[in-house]
């Protein structure tokens, strides 16, 4: 790995006693893999074999595994993430203690969305939004997989959010930066890297900071983070947001065995997460209040969800909690919405372009209702309203590269488990059934591994 001899300058200049360390880190260790579980999806041991120690649902494996062919992976049972980017939890946990209206600016791929999904008190409105629509697309499929119905998912640039003024109480962005802290497992980052990339990134985050502060409420919570390691994009963008935006740091709790190292050059609460200190990737983050003042929140109106279509028969004990829902159908598709967040969802759509907000049901065909593969993996879904089989590991992979498959069940829709944890639907016709396995989300390889991943044993057990 041929690092730039500029950004390791930066780094002896930025570093003068450890900048030997780092560099020998990024260069001649082995990434760190981790998980993070999905609790409302799986049974979370107390103490799990090899945790994160600041986040309780994530652990680190032994090594990389084959996640793409592992059932579990696939059904939204755990998340694949960098144990540094986990801190979110930690901090979400200690300083969040009320339901919330949560914006994830910069959101994709999910796993600091799905974090805050887990960690947030419940009865929190999250909006995870990407500008980027191929990638605002990845984030709807993890989000899906994740299963929570009060997840927003956006597809807008940061200036739309400046209409919604002082509308969130948390706004995380995870800003696009120069990618300094992900040099040790992509090639790519250190490619990339220039100073001048540093200086375009530093700009950016400028934009996207000043968009952002808009839409949070006075005394509200801003977490800023990057996966980078120069002062510039970190504690120089803090103090940036303090000075234009009186803003002022929050210090959280940490233990020092965690070894995360404090900000550089300033007196303002900052943490950085580096590869010869802390087990994950680099990574920066700082949580910024914003000043006290009168708030200015945009109207809520308990609007019913668009619709006006008549619903299809047959949904009825699809979900498990259906009165805490409301129902509409529009453009040929059921979506079952919270019924506390109506009225938020009625305003986002006025001002964003919304790919995803509550439970897609179902496709409507004539009087019927083709179930989805989002109802299957829902935390709402009510397993017992349909028809079931339990399917063995190849079966399932098969349904999940698109295959037809056969199955010993009743016609008509069937929702397959595997393990007995739902994974998706089919059209059972008798001698085969239709796959209903989304086309975008189908596995390409035409390798599949003869025994299951065993991620989820080896992550929970002793």
């Amino acid at each position: 790995m041929e690092i730039s001899q500029e950004f390791i300058a930066q780094m002896q200049a930025m570093l003068p006693g450890e900048w030997q360390a780092l560099i020998e880190a990024i260069t001649t260790t082995q990434p760190q893999v981790s998980i993070r579980l999905n609790d409302a999806k799986v049974a979370v041991p107390e103490a799990l074999p090899h945790p994160v120690p600041w986040c309780p649902l994530g652990t680190y494996l032994a090594e990389r595994q084959p996640f793409t062919f592992d059932v579990a992976f696939q059904s939204g049972r755990y998340y694949v993430q960098d144990a540094s980017s986990m801190f979110l939890y930690h901090v979400l946990k200690s300083l969040v203690h009320n339901p919330v209206r949560y914006l994830d600016l910069c959101a994709a791929p999910g796993g600091k969305t799905t974090t805050a999904l887990s960690a947030l008190p419940q009865g929190s409105m999250v909006v995870a939004n990407e500008i980027v629509p191929g990638r605002a697309r990845v984030l709807q499929e993890n989000v899906t997989k994740w299963g929570n119905p009060r997840c927003i998912v956006t597809n807008s640039a940061p200036s739309a959010f400046k209409k919604l003024t002082h509308y969130f109480d948390v706004i995380a962005i995870d800003a696009p930066c120069s990618g300094e802290g992900m040099m040790r497992k992509d090639a790519e980052a250190v490619a990339q890297w220039s100073p001048a990339l540093v200086q375009q990134c530093a700009a950016t985050q400028r934009s996207i900071v000043a968009d952002a502060w808009h839409a949070l409420r006075p005394s509200g919570l801003l977490i800023y983070s990057t996966c980078t390691y120069n002062r510039l994009e970190d504690e120089a963008m803090v103090q940036h947001i303090i000075d234009t935006c009186g803003a002022t740091t929050v210090e959280v709790p940490t233990e020092r065995e965690w070894n995360i190292a404090p900000g550089i050059d300033t007196s303002a609460h900052c943490y950085r997460f580096m590869p010869h200190r802390t087990r994950g990737e680099g990574l920066f983050m700082a949580v910024l209040k914003k000043p006290e003042g009168n708030a200015k929140t945009p109207k809520i109106k308990g609007n019913k969800p668009k619709g006006n279509a008549p619903l299809p028969r047959g949904i009825a004990g699809w979900l498990a909690d259906e009165s805490d829902y409301s129902l509409s159908a529009t453009d040929g598709t059921v979506v079952a919405t919270p019924r506390d967040l109506t009225g938020d969802i009625s305003l986002l759509h006025s001002t964003l372009h919304i790919l995803q907000a509550g439970i897609a049901m179902g496709t409507i065909k004539g009087k019927n209702c083709i179930p989805s593969h989002a109802l299957a993996l829902s935390t709402q879904l009510n397993a017992q309203a349909f028809a079931r089989c339990e399917v063995d590991y190849p079966t399932a992979m098969a349904y999940m590269r698109g295959e037809a498959i056969a199955i010993d069940a009743p016609r008509g829709y069937v929702l397959l488990t595997h393990g007995q944890v739902p994974i998706g639907f089919v059209n059972n016709l008798g001698n085969r059934a239709n796959n209903l396995y989304p086309k975008p989300w189908r596995i390409l390889s035409t390798h599949i591994p003869s025994q299951e991943p065993a991620v989820l044993t080896a992550a929970t057990a002793h």
